[in-house]
């Protein structure tokens, strides 16, 4: 799964954006763009789309500079009740290999963006994180938040005793000497860079210890919880969500069309387009949706010229961009810059 088309709680939303807080950043500019309010953070019944939580994820690694190491540092802050049912239910689990079975199945309830997948080699029992297709800053902080978000929940479900032989990650070493001390002090092994894969990589014989918080009654009662909340999620997420979710999931330079679309949500171009009618709208009108809004973001950005957004948006060049942009806006995009400078 490289982007859930489900809707998720406020938790790990409420949780980027309490980091950011602590860091001094403003509670506007960590919400910008995502139609997120403070109070609906804190409401446990609130829904979020996919897109949202993306929105604030990029605010805060723009606004935080892409700071190296950030997504180590923020995955730490991911405990089992971050998860709600999904974590009881993984705690309460008969053994460690019981919970890594309920994870996978219910991945779908959860925040990952990555793509979790578990094998084993001889002795050894490994967790894949396949990269979710995002702008590479962005990619590479959900991977490791995830990553070491998994490795912080598989302590807490096994207990004193459970250790990590490797922790490797595909990318360059981080440049943060603090942070990879945090992470040996919380896992006691240190991230091994420029790996193969991204992985979690335990002893087989843990899959089969009796977890220390074991409750087969609750366990059963989560397994049960957790499969309505999934089916109830997967009826309402609707055809215009899903290109939604997927336009923010896709590299700016590279916005897919309507048949690109289909087959990145397996769906026919005939179909999709029926169930877009259906909802009173067109892929075509979702990607001009979805291209004025990050056109007037990199133009606060600041860090491209407007010829550089042009093309980062798929126009043939500035004189197009600016049409269009006038026909979104009413004013031209060197207008709205010197307005919003």
């Amino acid at each position: 799964m490289n982007l859930s088309n489900f809707a998720r709680g406020p938790a790990s939303a409420r949780l980027l954006f309490d980091f950011g807080s602590e860091r001094g950043l403003s509670s506007a500019k960590l919400l910008a763009g995502s139609n997120l309010s403070q109070a609906q953070l804190a409401d446990p019944n609130v829904q979020l789309t996919a897109s949202q939580e993306l929105h604030v994820a990029k605010n805060l690694l723009r606004l935080l500079n892409f700071p190296d190491g950030l997504g180590l540092q923020v995955g730490l802050r991911y405990h089992f009740s971050t998860f709600g049912m999904w974590g009881y239910g993984l705690i309460s689990s008969a053994t460690t290999g019981e919970a890594i079975d309920r994870a996978l199945r219910y991945l779908p309830l959860t925040s990952a963006f990555t793509t979790v997948t578990y094998h084993e080699e001889e002795d050894l029992a490994v967790l894949s994180f396949d990269e979710p297709k995002f702008e590479p800053e962005l990619r590479r902080f959900l991977t490791e938040r995830e990553i070491v978000a998994a490795a912080v929940l598989l302590h807490e479900m096994a207990g004193t005793g459970f250790s990590l032989t490797h922790f490797t990650l595909k990318y360059d070493d981080s440049r943060s000497p603090e942070v990879a001390q945090a992470i040996g002090r919380a896992f006691q092994v240190i991230p091994e860079y420029r790996s193969k894969q991204n992985s979690l990589v335990f002893r087989r014989e843990f899959l089969a210890r009796r977890l220390p918080q074991a409750n087969p009654i609750n366990a059963s009662m989560c397994e049960q919880m957790c499969g309505q909340l999934l089916e109830r999620r997967r009826a309402q997420a609707g055809a215009t969500a899903l290109v939604r979710q997927y336009l923010v999931a896709a590299p700016s330079s590279q916005l897919p069309d309507l048949e690109t679309m289909a087959r990145v949500t397996n769906i026919s171009p005939r179909t999709l387009k029926r169930r877009l009618q259906d909802e009173g709208t067109t892929f075509r009108t979702l990607l001009a949706e979805y291209r004025a809004a990050l056109a007037k973001e990199l133009i606060n950005d600041g860090k491209l010229t407007l010829t550089e957004v042009a093309a980062r948006l798929g126009f043939s060049d500035l004189s197009s961009f600016s049409q269009a942009f006038k026909r979104w806006y009413g004013v031209p995009p060197s207008a709205f810059r010197h307005e919003s400078a």
